[in-house]
C-alpha cells in the first residue's frame, strides 16, 4: 500500500456478469422435457446476453430513469405519449426479436410455448418491467379469436418479431403490442362494477365512454377493454391510432407512481368516445377477457420462479466471494441451510413453471386433460408462487447483508418488483377462490390434478402422506371458503413435490419432501432438517460462466 493510500479493496465478491443465466439444470431439463428441446441452442444465446454487462446496464438505466407522460404537444395540442430511455427500447427490442411476446402463436413446432416461457424466464432476470407489455401481447391473441375477422386481420402483426414503436396507424406497422384496460375506480378486481359504457354506432364500431384506474402499458398500438354495452359488459379492441391516423379518444390522465416496476408505464385513462371493436358476443367480456388473464397468470408464475432464481444465483455469488470469520460464507452451515433453502423454492417454482407450461402447449394443441390440469394446476401455482417470491426475495436479499440493501445491488429492485405478480391478475384471495371455483364446477379439473400427483404414488412416503391428506381435504367442503388459502398451498405443495419426485435429482425431492411435506423446515428459509445433501442442492444452482457472448445479441 502506497503512503497516501487510505485501504485497498478485498473481500468483495466480483461483479455478477459474464454467465449463461439460461444454464439452470432445472429449467433446461424441464424445457426438453416438455418438449421444446430444439429451443436449447437460442436459449443458450439469449442467456449469455442476459448475463452480460451490457444487458445489465440496460436494465439499470430502464429503472433510474423511469417513462414520463407528455400530455401536450408545445403548441397545446392532445398528444397522451410515453418517453422512454433508449435502454428501454433496447430491452424491448430484444424481447420481441426473441419471440416472447405472441410469436408462439404462429410457431406449430410442438413445445413453442414452453421455448417462449424460457426465454420470458431468462431476460426477465435483466429486468422484469419490460416483461408487462410482452406478456400482455401474447395473452392478448387468444382473446381476439372470439372476432375471427378482427384476428385475422390483427394477430400477424402482434405474432411479429419487429419491435415498431411510436403511434401510427397500427395496420401499417411492422408489429404491434398489446395492453389491457380492466380495472376502475369502483371496482377493484370486480370487473362486472365497471361502469364505462359502450354505444353502437350501427356500423359494427362502438364507441366507449368512462374510465380505467389501471391500464397496463398505456404506450402500446391496441388495447382489450371491457365496457358496459347495451347487452352487457363485453370485450373491446381499442387502438391508439385510428385507421386515417388521428388519435383515438383515449386520454392519459397520470401515470402510477408504484412500489416497483418502475421502468414500466402504467396510466389512468379516460376514453371520451374512443372507437372500437367487439370482441366476442355482446354480454360474454368476462368470458372473453379470461382467456387473457389466464395467459397473463402464467406469465406471472414465470416471472416469480425468474426472480426467485435470479435472487438465489446473487446469494450463492456472493457467498461464495465473500469472507467473514476466517471462512467463506458459503462454507458455514447456517449459510448453507439458508442456500439450500432458497435454491429448493426456486427449483420448486422453475419445474412448476415449465409443466404449466407443456400443459398450456398441449391444451392449445386441443388435448383435453391437459387443458383440464391447466385449469386448476395454473390458479394453484398463480397463488404459492407468486406468494412466496416475496419472502424469498428478502432472504436473498439478506444473503448480501448490507451490500444487498444498497441499489447498485439491484437486490432491492428484486426486492420491489416481487409483490407485484401476487397482485396482478388477482390477489391472493381471488386465485385461492378461483381454485374453489374449479374444484367445484369442473370434476374434470380435479381429477386430471390428482392424476398428475398420483404419478408419483409410492416414490416417496411422505409424499403419499401428503396427497393423501389433500385428498381427505377436498373431499371436505365444509368450511372450504375460509380456508381457501390453505386447501391452495396445500394443493401446490403436493404438485411441486410429486413433480420433483419425478423429475428432480434425489438430493433435491428429499429436501423438499422433508421440509416442505413431512413438516421437517421451519417457517423461515434456513429451517432445513438435518440429514440431508445441501451440497448438491446449492451446486446445482450456482451460475456457469456463458461460453460466448459473441452473436446472441438482438434478433440472435
Amino acid at each position: 500500500m502506497t503512503p497516501d493510500a487510505t485501504h485497498e479493496v478485498f473481500n468483495q465478491a466480483p461483479p455478477f456478469i459474464g454467465h449463461d443465466v439460461s444454464a439452470d439444470p432445472a429449467l433446461l431439463e424441464g424445457v426438453t422435457r416438455e418438449g421444446a428441446g430444439w429451443a436449447v441452442g437460442e436459449l443458450g444465446r439469449l442467456g449469455a446476453l442476459a448475463g452480460s454487462e451490457e444487458a445489465a446496464e440496460w436494465g439499470r438505466l430502464a429503472n433510474e430513469h423511469p417513462p414520463v407522460l407528455r400530455t401536450h404537444d408545445r403548441y397545446g395540442n392532445r398528444i397522451d405519449e410515453v418517453e422512454f430511455h433508449p435502454a428501454w427500447h433496447e430491452l424491448m427490442t430484444v424481447a420481441v426479436e426473441n419471440g416472447l411476446h405472441a410469436a408462439p402463436w404462429a410457431d406449430t413446432r410442438p413445445g413453442a410455448h414452453v421455448a417462449r416461457a424460457a426465454r420470458f424466464h431468462v431476460w426477465s432476470q435483466v429486468e422484469a418491467g419490460h416483461g408487462c407489455p410482452i406478456s400482455m401481447t401474447y395473452a392478448s391473441v387468444p382473446a381476439l379469436r372470439h372476432s375471427p375477422d378482427l384476428a385475422a386481420e390483427w394477430e400477424p402483426l402482434l405474432a411479429s418479431c419487429h419491435y415498431d414503436f411510436g403511434l401510427r396507424p397500427p395496420l401499417g406497422k411492422r408489429g404491434l403490442l398489446a395492453g389491457m384496460g380492466m380495472t376502475e375506480k369502483q371496482g377493484g378486481s370486480d370487473v362486472r362494477a365497471g361502469t364505462t359504457r359502450a354505444e353502437p354506432l350501427g356500423d359494427g364500431t362502438y364507441v366507449l365512454t368512462g374510465h380505467k384506474w389501471f391500464n397496463s402499458a398505456p404506450m402500446c398500438d391496441v388495447f382489450l377493454v371491457l365496457a358496459q354495452a347495451p347487452g352487457g359488459l363485453t370485450c373491446f379492441l381499442l387502438p391508439r391510432v385510428l385507421p386515417d391516423g388521428t388519435r383515438n379518444a383515449m386520454r392519459l390522465m397520470r401515470l402510477k407512481d408504484k412500489l416497483g416496476n418502475k421502468s414500466n408505464a402504467s396510466a389512468e385513462v379516460e376514453y371520451h368516445r374512443a372507437l372500437a371493436w367487439p370482441v366476442g358476443e355482446e354480454g360474454r367480456g368476462v368470458r372473453t377477457i379470461l382467456e387473457m388473464v389466464n395467459m397473463t397468470r402464467l406469465d406471472c408464475v414465470i416471472g416469480s420462479a425468474a426472480g426467485m432464481r435470479y435472487g438465489v444465483t446473487r446469494a450463492v455469488h456472493h457467498t461464495a466471494h465473500r469472507t467473514a470469520f476466517g471462512r467463506r460464507l458459503a462454507d458455514q452451515p447456517l449459510m448453507r441451510n439458508v442456500l439450500a433453502d432458497l435454491a429448493l423454492e426456486s427449483e420448486a417454482a422453475t419445474t412448476l413453471m415449465t409443466r404449466l407450461a407443456g400443459a398450456t402447449d398441449r391444451a392449445v394443441a386441443g388435448d383435453a386433460a391437459e387443458a383440464a390440469l391447466r385449469r386448476t394446476a395454473l390458479a394453484v401455482g398463480k397463488y404459492w408462487v407468486c406468494k412466496r417470491g416475496p419472502a424469498h426475495a428478502a432472504e436473498a436479499m439478506e444473503c448480501l447483508g448490507g451490500n444487498g440493501y444498497v441499489e447498485e445491488s439491484q437486490m432491492p429492485r428484486l426486492f420491489r418488483e416481487s409483490p407485484l405478480n401476487g397482485i396482478w391478475e388477482g390477489s391472493g384471495n381471488v386465485a385461492a377462490l378461483d381454485v374453489l371455483r374449479a374444484l367445484r364446477r369442473e370434476p374434470e379439473a380435479l381429477d386430471a390434478f390428482l392424476a398428475e400427483v398420483a404419478l408419483a404414488a409410492g416414490a416417496d412416503r411422505r409424499l403419499d402422506e401428503a396427497a393423501e391428506r389433500l385428498g381427505k381435504t377436498l373431499a371436505d367442503p365444509a368450511e372450504a371458503e375460509l380456508r381457501a388459502r390453505a386447501v391452495a398451498e396445500d394443493m401446490a405443495l403436493v404438485l411441486q413435490g410429486s413433480l420433483l419426485v419425478r423429475h428432480a435429482p434425489a438430493a433435491v425431492a428429499d429436501a423438499f419432501c422433508a421440509s416442505r411435506l413431512a413438516g421437517g423446515g421451519g417457517r423461515a428459509f434456513g429451517t432445513l432438517p438435518a440429514g440431508l445433501d445441501l451440497d448438491a442442492i446449492i451446486e446445482r444452482a450456482a451460475v456457469r460462466p456463458a461460453a460466448s457472448s459473441e452473436g446472441s445479441g438482438a434478433g440472435s
